[in-house]
């Protein structure tokens, strides 16, 4: 995806998030509003010169794409999971009655499809290369993928025939139910990549509220980054101190797209073999 050093598909875990891409309206508008917020930095991308990839301290985070208008899609954050096969991935989409939106769209470094699952909620599937340093994205946990959905049990089913989670053999991803949380999540190699909670409501007017895969973004201090995109038109939906997570803040970009900041946690030492 990058101009840079790549992974190669076959190194990516089978359904697990790879990545999240803002489809956004300007690129520089972008640029500025997230760079200023989040502390990154940007480079260009074999994707074209609409795209680029945002990284921090020279590692890979996400991309943006200025492509909305000419998609005709709403500006937003979305996920995206790794496949082996697009044109596969498209398939048990459509055999599962959700939409496919676009694609498989080819590229220099892969294929990729927008979708949309039975309850409207938007997800991406990728087949192909990643940026040279993906595997930190897990690693070093600087982002959440969660979808708020209506029914999580559903969801996680849906999700699992399109990505093949929890199918036998090694490199697929695992799902689980913690109940104290209620939520079911999504592991690879041990680490939950992705979180699927129940309680949206599909019909209500606010897009926070729609059923939605929700990116989180881990911050040093959120009330810094809250300042600073409230600084460059952003808004606040929602903040609080509650959860393991701690602080935590909803924003919406000016253009309206929506995502959330939170502390990062130092994470745990994992135990010698």
């Amino acid at each position: 995806m990058s101009d840079g050093t790549t992974t190669s598909a076959a190194d990516v875990v089978r359904g697990a998030p790879c990545w999240v891409s803002l489809t956004a309206r300007d690129l520089a508008a972008a640029e500025k509003f997230y760079g200023t917020v989040l502390g990154w930095e940007f480079r260009s991308t074999t994707l074209g010169e609409r795209f680029a990839v945002a990284v921090t301290d020279g590692r890979p985070i996400a991309t943006i794409g200025a492509v909305a208008g000419d998609m005709q899609v709403a500006v937003g954050w979305t996920p995206f999971f790794a496949v082996a096969q697009a044109d596969e991935a498209t398939a048990r989409i459509r055999e599962r009655s959700a939409t496919v939106a676009l694609g498989p769209v080819s590229f220099a470094s892969g294929r990729a499809v927008l979708a949309a699952d039975r309850d409207g909620a938007v997800f991406g599937v990728w087949e192909g290369r990643l940026p040279g340093g993906w595997q930190s994205w897990h690693d070093r946990g600087p982002v959440v993928v969660r979808l708020r959905t209506r029914d999580s049990f559903e969801a996680a089913i849906f999700y699992g025939g399109v990505l093949q989670w929890a199918e036998e053999g090694e490199g697929c991803c695992t799902v689980s139910y913690e109940e104290d949380r209620a939520e079911v999540v999504v592991r690879s190699c041990g680490d939950a990549v992705a979180r699927i909670s129940s309680g949206a409501i599909e019909a209500a007017p606010d897009p926070a509220i729609r059923p939605h895969w929700a990116v989180h973004f881990a911050v040093d201090d959120v009330d810094v980054r809250v300042e600073a995109a409230r600084s460059l038109g952003g808004t606040v939906i929602a903040a609080g101190t509650a959860g393991p997570a701690g602080a935590w803040a909803d924003l919406r970009d000016p253009d309206g797209g929506l995502f959330t900041v939170f502390s990062r946690q130092p994470r745990p030492a994992r135990s010698p073999a």
